[in-house]
């Protein structure tokens, strides 16, 4: 069964917007803050903090990364962005709202899910967005209120 999460970026996001290649960004900034750590800590980490091969899939129309793991413990994920249209309440208008899409395919383990949930929050931290979670609940990492 494949399940997913979401990263959406709302009105008061860090950004509206975001390419594939921020998202690649953003994985080796994650992988080279979490290899400083292992560093400092005299471990090396940043295998097991990342133990996935990013590859881009270039027969697609969509935007998508494809993760494979790197042993025995992870086989993939895929990063997926796309685009919802969300009418606005107090008009007729509408506006297009990106989201980062994080699928677990057939065959994921829970390394995965594991992993998979660690690089949400990462995500929806550094671009102060709105997490939906694998278990359909919600983390809001932007400032909410007046």
């Amino acid at each position: 069964m494949i399940s997913s999460a979401f990263i959406k970026l709302v009105p008061k996001s860090s950004q509206q917007e975001i390419t594939i290649e921020e998202v690649k960004h953003l994985f080796h900034y994650y992988k080279e803050i979490t290899a400083k750590t292992g560093h400092q800590l005299s471990w090396n980490y940043a295998h097991s903090a990342f133990p996935y091969e990013i590859h881009d899939v270039l027969d697609m129309k969509e935007n998508m990364l494809y993760l494979k793991g790197t042993n025995e413990k992870y086989f993939a994920m895929i990063v997926k962005i796309g685009a919802d249209t969300i009418p606005l309440e107090e008009t007729n208008e509408s506006y297009n709202q990106t989201y980062i899409q994080i699928l677990l395919p057939k065959g994921a383990t829970n390394g995965d899910k594991g992993k998979a949930n660690e690089f949400c929050k990462f995500l929806a931290k550094k671009l102060s967005g709105e997490l939906h979670l694998f278990n359909s609940r919600i983390m809001y990492f932007y400032k909410r209120g007046s």
